[in-house]
């Protein structure tokens, strides 16, 4: 195919769009986090722009990859469901379908059997898990001893390209190698006096899983968190290796470069042991940076709010392509870039269909958390927290503030009314059958029959939930 040109004869910007799994904003050291875990992710974002409050509104992975990789929200694409069944709404295209026809060359490391990763012309794989008996886990060296071959094949080509890499190193099993095992701890992580692990271990559906991966004996539940830490700076540091890469072959200031995370990550918080599900803001508040000299202003930090939706438009103002003939619930995030518009959208719809079905409404003050059947944590059905008071979300409120409950919902229950008519659609959440992957079960009943249906066992198994239930 003829390569395609921007509105100024200049040939198609390349893309590289790096998408985290599991990424905490909020420890990453660029967005104000104690530890300097991302130091080359901060230069990267001084040579960018970065958006402090950007969303995932949908958890987990493969509904947020849906919104990230379509421009929609989750009635667009009506993916709400980690196990989601069956493949993305043939109408909606792809980012990756989208380039193909202006010309691109499409590459995807590391994301195969998503609906949301349809359209690219060439899919890589790399090792992105392990266990404790395997030792420690490289699996950003992995991604790049795949990656780098394939950005210099690209890199000769006449066409633009578009590069995907879906990074795994912050999602469990947290097993970063040497030297940044030990980076952030300098304890004894099985001190006998120590019984933080304890409720971890204890938790039926995970704790195979975790023995899987954790160190025998662990008890200190800090330690977990700073292996966690540790794989982030070690993926950092791989990262660096990538920005080299391209600008060894000349192609990094020519290259829309996008840091994005799919979602965030529970560590000791809320219960919801190191995993990625529950709408606390650990989880909807993911990192987004993009680089591109000369047209993302360098040094920018944009306060406003942002979502997934966002990002399909925003690349495709940032390359000049008409993005009029495609239906996207997301704008570019050029106005905001360059100081027009303050915000997007400050309050959203929330959803969450992992180990729990639940469903909200966000604003700046309020989160409504709404459980569409109970959870294996025995949570209350209702949740709400004063985001302004208590930004760690450990005072309920529902029960003490009946009349802010009743607002949120009639407002999430218009919102909800009001996509449901312009798409045709009914709620996604309201039809998932067997989301939990036990067929036949249905929804769960009591918080004890989740409690005891539900369990993950070792990584190969995580890894088989991840990759192929959504047959």
């Amino acid at each position: 195919m003829a390569t395609r040109q921007t509105r100024r004869g200049r040939r198609r910007p390349n893309i590289v769009l790096f998408g985290i799994d599991s990424l905490r904003a909020d420890h990453m050291s660029s967005y104000g986090y104690h530890r300097l875990t991302t130091p080359h992710m901060d230069h990267f974002a001084r040579e960018g722009t970065l958006f402090e409050r950007n969303f995932s509104p949908s958890i987990p992975t493969t509904p947020a990859y849906a919104n990230m990789l379509t421009g929609r929200d989750c009635f667009g694409t009506q993916v709400v469901a980690l196990r989601h069944k069956g493949p993305l709404r043939p109408e909606v295209p792809t980012l990756a379908e989208i380039l193909r026809e202006e010309g691109y060359n499409t590459t995807c490391v590391g994301f195969s059997g998503n609906p949301s990763s349809r359209g690219f012309d060439n899919y890589l794989s790399f090792p992105g898990w392990g266990s404790w008996n395997e030792g420690r886990s490289p699996k950003a060296e992995n991604l790049n001893a795949v990656a780098i071959p394939e950005l210099q094949r690209l890199a000769k080509k006449r066409q633009p390209f578009f590069l995907f890499l879906r990074h795994m190193d912050p999602h469990a099993p947290y097993l970063p190698p040497a030297p940044y095992e030990r980076i952030f701890y300098h304890g004894n992580e099985t001190d006998p006096k120590n019984n933080s692990m304890e409720p971890v271990m204890a938790f039926k559906p995970f704790r195979d899983f975790f023995a899987s991966w954790m160190p025998p004996g662990v008890t200190d539940k800090d330690y977990v968190i700073a292996q966690y830490d540790g794989a982030v700076a070690y993926m950092d540091a791989a990262i660096r290796t990538l920005f080299t890469a391209m600008q060894t072959l000349g192609v990094l200031d020519e290259t829309i470069v996008v840091i994005n995370g799919d979602h965030g990550e529970t560590l000791y918080d809320h219960e919801c042991w190191f995993d990625h599900h529950g709408m606390y803001d650990n989880v909807l508040h993911v990192p987004l940076i993009i680089r591109y000299p000369g047209k993302v202003p360098a040094g920018q930090r944009v306060a406003g709010f942002s979502q997934h939706k966002d990002l399909v438009p925003t690349l495709l103002d940032l390359a000049e392509i008409d993005a009029t003939r495609f239906t996207f619930e997301g704008r570019s995030l050029l106005p905001m870039m360059r100081g027009e518009v303050a915000s997007h959208e400050s309050e959203f719809y929330i959803t969450e269909c992992t180990w729990m079905r639940k469903h909200g409404w966000r604003t700046p003050q309020w989160k409504l958390m709404i459980a569409l059947e109970p959870d294996f944590h025995f949570k209350p059905e209702v949740e709400l927290y004063n985001l302004v008071e208590d930004p760690d979300e450990n005072h309920n409120l529902a029960e003490s503030e009946p009349a802010i409950v009743a607002q949120l919902t009639e407002r999430m229950n218009a919102w909800i009314a009001k996509r449901e008519a312009e798409t045709g659609f009914s709620n996604p959440m309201h039809h998932q059958g067997d989301w939990h992957g036990h067929e036949g079960v249905g929804p769960f009943k009591t918080s004890q029959q989740a409690y005891d249906t539900l369990h993950i066992g070792d990584p190969a198994q995580a890894a088989r939930l991840q990759a192929k239930s959504r047959e």
